[in-house]
């Protein structure tokens, strides 16, 4: 009798086998000539040569459709292994940014977020400016999401300044890493809605991920990377230019923010402001600015912002 042994590799088995192996015993039916054996993220197969032949090479269709869409049904599993179309057909559409967890698409949800999208496959950097909750992190980390997935970039580089909103950094418990958390966390929040948490942890661990304050950028040159530079009305002009130099061989750089939400000390020249006046003209440099209408968090937000927008311009 012959043995195949087949390896899981950055796939998490309980959401590939499914609750109690629901998944897996669906495979099994498939093959009722093969004993399929499962366990953690190995599968053994047993049987004859050409029928294990057949089943590897539909099993691993199936772990290519698991690793774009992070899922599988019974029927993503009849469809593979029944037919011979490939996966890739089953969603042409190309508006899709990125397979969320639990097959939820992660796609421009408003026109001026579509241009972001258009603008950064045109553009090596580009900024999308705009007042909260209208999207702008959440699409560039998509966008980023999709180039490693993509393999155009070998990692992802995810930074802001670590100025406070009315907090010291020096009062908070904690090392380093647990006093910028905090200020990372919409960043983290945007990933794990995209990436299968041992995956996103194991990304971590390894560096493809990397989550850090703009001053750990100083020094380093940034290239096959995506990279997201959030907040970025907090930076000073030296802040940005250092930023923006760090710029390396097939990189590709956003830098997102809202001038109307500074947190710098008065008198201390905003450098996205200022960026966004000095880099205007430069071919191959892409600008954004998304207003309320883009905003798709709660429909409440939007009301929010338009109250104290009228009372800000009687200031």
């Amino acid at each position: 009798m012959n043995e195949r042994t087949i390896e899981l590799t950055d796939i998490a088995p309980k959401d590939f086998w499914g609750a109690q192996d629901a998944h897996l015993e669906t495979i099994k039916k498939y093959y009722p000539k093969l004993k399929i054996v499962a366990r953690g993220t190995t599968l053994k197969a047993f049987g004859e040569k050409e029928m294990l032949d057949e089943f590897e090479k539909r099993f691993k269709r199936l772990m290519v459709h698991f690793s774009r869409y992070n899922r599988i049904d019974d029927n993503v599993i009849e469809r593979v292994i029944q037919s011979d179309q490939l996966v890739e057909q089953m969603d042409a559409s190309d508006k899709i940014l990125v397979h969320g967890l639990g097959g939820k698409l992660i796609k421009a949800m408003t026109p001026n977020q579509q241009k972001l999208v258009d603008l950064m496959q045109k553009n090596d950097m580009v900024f999308a400016v705009g007042p909260a909750g209208t999207g702008k992190t959440y699409t560039g980390v998509a966008l980023a999401v999709k180039a490693l997935k993509e393999k155009q970039v070998k990692r992802i580089i995810l930074t802001r300044p670590a100025v406070e909103a009315g907090e010291n950094l020096g009062f908070l418990p904690g090392d380093m890493k647990e006093k910028l958390d905090p200020y990372m966390q919409p960043l983290y929040d945007a990933l794990r809605d995209m990436i299968p948490p041992e995956k996103l942890e194991d990304y971590l661990l390894k560096g493809i991920v990397q989550i850090a304050p703009l001053a750990f950028m100083r020094g380093r040159t940034l290239d096959n990377a995506f990279v997201i530079l959030d907040e970025a009305q907090n930076t000073t002009h030296s802040q940005m230019k250092m930023f923006l130099t760090r710029m390396g061989k097939n990189a590709k750089f956003m830098i997102t923010g809202d001038p109307g939400q500074v947190d710098l000390p008065r008198r201390v020249i905003s450098g996205l402001k200022e960026a966004l006046l000095v880099l205007k003209d430069i071919d191959g440099i892409g600008m954004i600015y998304l207003d309320d209408k883009d905003v798709v968090r709660h429909r409440l937000v939007k009301k929010v912002i338009d109250a104290y927008k009228a009372i800000e311009n009687h200031d």
